[in-house]
This record gives C-alpha cells, sequence and structure tokens, in this order.
C-alpha cells in the first residue's frame, strides 16, 4: 500500500517534472494497442496459413494414398484381365482338346468299320442314301469311293440303294443298285423322310428300306456302310470345328458319268442350255423371285434353245417354277418318272453347253459332269458357306466345269459391266 502511494507520488512529481508525460504516454500506449494487434492479426495468418498448410498436407496425403491405390487397382485389374485371358486360353484349349478327342474317336470308329469290310467276304451294303443331292454328290459319293478304294472290295459285292434314279453317279463303282423308289411310292417316301434330311443314325425307315432291299436283292447277311458314319466322320468340318483337311483325307473325287438314254433320242436340240429352277430356303417362292426366272428363261431362249428339267411331281421340298414356256424351250418332264428322273436329268446336264438354275445340288452336278454352272440365290444367310467353298476348291482340282454362284440382286450390275451378251458359249 505504502509502495503504491509512493509510486502515484513518484508519478505526480514526474508530471510536475516532465509535463508532456501524458502525451508520451498516449503514444506508447497506441504504439502498445498498435503493436498488440499486428501481432494477433499475424496470429490469425500464422493459425490461417497453419490450417492451410494442415489441409494441404492432408490432400498430399490424400492423394499419394490415392495414387497408391490407384497403382494397387490397376495391379488388380492387370491381374484380373491377365486370369481372363489365361481362363479363357485355358478353356479354348480343353475345347480343342475335346474336339480332337471327338475326332480321333470317330477315326477309330472308322477303322474298324474299314477293318470289318476288309476281312469279311459277305455283301456290303452302301446306303441307303435317302438324303440331299448336293450332300450326295459333294460328301456321300465321294466317301463311299473313298472307303471302297482303301477296303478294295471287289465289285460283285458291293450293293448301292439310293434314291430317284442316281445310278449313274455310282457307276465307277462297278456294283449293283437298287432304287429306293422301286421299293415304296413316292408319297410314303417324302412322308418319311420331310423331318430328316441327315441321316445321322439308322432311323426305322433305314430299317424297312435294308430290309426290302435283302429281300430283293437276295443278299443275306451284309456288312452296311451306312450314311451315318459318313455324317459323323464330316460333321466337325460343318461345325467348324476341322478343316478342310478332314474333307480332303477321306473323300476321293471324280467325274461323273452320264447314261445314253434311249428316250431322248430325238428329243433334244444339238445344242442347248439345261435349266432347273426350284424353290428352296435360299431361293424362296416371291414374286421378285417368280418374275426373275420368268424373264431369265425367256432371256436365255431368244438366244439359245432351252431344256427345262421340271419333274412335274416333288420328292423333296424342293418345288419346281411352273411357267409357260416359249416355243424354244423345250420340256421333257412326259420322261420324268420318281425312280429314274435323276439319271434322265444327269444325261440332259450331262450333254449341255451350260447350266443355269437354283444354287443346290444340281448346280452342283453340272460341273461333276464337265458343264459349267451359273446358280442364283436372294438370301446367302440361308446357305452355308463352307459346302460352297468346298465345291469350288473340289472342281477347281478336278479341272470340272465352273460353278458361278451370283445373287439375284447383282444381275443388274453384271448387266451393266457386260453389256448385251446374246449367247452362252462353252
Amino acid at each position: 500500500m505504502i509502495q503504491g502511494l509512493f509510486r502515484r507520488a513518484v508519478g505526480a512529481a514526474h508530471r510536475i517534472v516532465h509535463p508532456q508525460y501524458s502525451e508520451e504516454r498516449a503514444r506508447l500506449d497506441e504504439i502498445e494497442r498498435t503493436i498488440l494487434h499486428s501481432a494477433a492479426s499475424q496470429q490469425q495468418q500464422i493459425d490461417r496459413l497453419t490450417r492451410a498448410l494442415e489441409a494441404v498436407s492432408a490432400r498430399v496425403e490424400t492423394l499419394a494414398r490415392d495414387r497408391h491405390l490407384r497403382g494397387l487397382d490397376r495391379r488388380v485389374e492387370g491381374l484380373r484381365d491377365a486370369s481372363t485371358r489365361q481362363y479363357k486360353a485355358l478353356s479354348q484349349a480343353l475345347k480343342f482338346a475335346s474336339w480332337d478327342e471327338e475326332l480321333r474317336i470317330d477315326e477309330r470308329r472308322l477303322a474298324r468299320r474299314l477293318e470289318r469290310l476288309r476281312k469279311s467276304t459277305a455283301p456290303v451294303l452302301v446306303g441307303p442314301w435317302t438324303g440331299e443331292v448336293g450332300f450326295e454328290l459333294l460328301y456321300w459319293i465321294p466317301f463311299v469311293t473313298w472307303v471302297l478304294r482303301e477296303t478294295g472290295i471287289s465289285r460283285d459285292r458291293i450293293v448301292v440303294v439310293s434314291r430317284g434314279g442316281a445310278e449313274p453317279w455310282y457307276a465307277h463303282l462297278h456294283g449293283r443298285y437298287l432304287d429306293v423308289l422301286s421299293c415304296v411310292d413316292v408319297g410314303r417316301f417324302r412322308a418319311q423322310t420331310a423331318e430328316r434330311k441327315k441321316q445321322r443314325t439308322m432311323g426305322p425307315f433305314d430299317r424297312e428300306i435294308v430290309r426290302l432291299a435283302i429281300e430283293r436283292a437276295g443278299l443275306g447277311r451284309p456288312v452296311l456302310l451306312h450314311p451315318g458314319l459318313m455324317y459323323r466322320l464330316f460333321t466337325p468340318f460343318w461345325k467348324q470345328k476341322a478343316t478342310v483337311r478332314r474333307i480332303e483325307t477321306y473323300t476321293s473325287y471324280q467325274r461323273l458319268g452320264a447314261s445314253a438314254l434311249a428316250a431322248l433320242a430325238g428329243r433334244l436340240p444339238s445344242e442347248y442350255v439345261a435349266v432347273r429352277f426350284y424353290f428352296s430356303s435360299c431361293f424362296p417362292d416371291t414374286p421378285a423371285n417368280r418374275a426373275f426366272v420368268q424373264a431369265a428363261v425367256a432371256g436365255l431362249a431368244e438366244s439359245t434353245n432351252v431344256v427345262l428339267l421340271n419333274t412335274g411331281f416333288r420328292i423333296d421340298d424342293h418345288e419346281d417354277f411352273g411357267l409357260a414356256p416359249p416355243a424354244s424351250v423345250h420340256t421333257i418332264d412326259d420322261l420324268m418318272t420318281p425312280a429314274r428322273n435323276l439319271d434322265v436329268q444327269t444325261a440332259v446336264i450331262a450333254g449341255a453347253k451350260a447350266f443355269v438354275g437354283t444354287y443346290g445340288g444340281y448346280s452342283y452336278l453340272a460341273p461333276l459332269c464337265g458343264v459349267p454352272s451359273l446358280a442364283f440365290y436372294s438370301r446367302r444367310e440361308e446357305f452355308f458357306a463352307h459346302h460352297l467353298e468346298l465345291a469350288e476348291r473340289v472342281f477347281r482340282s478336278m479341272n470340272a466345269g465352273a460353278l458361278v454362284p451370283l445373287d439375284v440382286r447383282d444381275v443388274g450390275i453384271l448387266r451393266m459391266a457386260l453389256g448385251p451378251v446374246a449367247t452362252l458359249r462353252s
């Protein structure tokens, strides 16, 4: 207390001695306040910078962590991709291995059948064939030719069973021939084969035909060479599980001959084009296709003789296109019978300078007879390209007649490119 009184007394004396003290004190207080305010502002800035640095540091740490995570994600994604590729490669390898084993099974089955044919002395019943013309010409007959050549079976043991008068197609085998349509009528044949075009197994109708063939030909207990063996062997190629090498290994192709039919004497012009248009999945019955056929036949008839191969009846699902032919168009449907129509058509095609018609089996028949073939379709997606590619490959290797497939929509372009072509030249 005494000290406080003393300081106040000293202060009063100091103010008396130094009258400017109050002003100095005020300035000092102002300076102090300014310094304190500046210090507070700097502290606030320091605090803000500290917080900003902490935020930046946290962000940097997050980004670093994100980069590590992204790098980890990329590595995980890479491992996932590699695993997926490895799985696909392994699956494909297993699939190929499975396919390869299937091929080997079929080959072993064929080897056993060939060995049985070699050892047996019984007749060999080839067929029965009740399927499509194209498959018979392109696969079945070449397969049978290869089998009989490999086994060395004598011709007197061979009995071929097919349908519709296909005997000249098997003439090079020098065996006996029995026609299915000489055993059953057309109506029953069509009904029994309407839903079963591919003879992958021995069906009830096949068994019936075999029984009838054995009875009619007196074969006793023959060894059967059934189309099912060929179908099992070639299905991997049709399903694109095997290359064309599989077909080439088990087939033998050669030109076909034709019978000299007395019934055709005087019926055919000296030079003509054989024409067979029918409706199918790749050439359906539409107004546009009907108009095209009518125009094509009329155009051909203006420059050359035309022989129509219409049969006048139906054996399978192919329906002939009926038209009123011009005077220069020759018809031979009166010579066609269910059991002989293929024989007649083969003879006519073999003598023609060209064949024009629907793409399919008959367009294969012409080149195998050495005759060029112009074949039309309107729906390419309705047939398998590998059949056509094989046919073209075979015909080139045999130096046979050319096969020229053409979409009807491209005819206009062809006319533009070639101009008015007056005749077909052989």
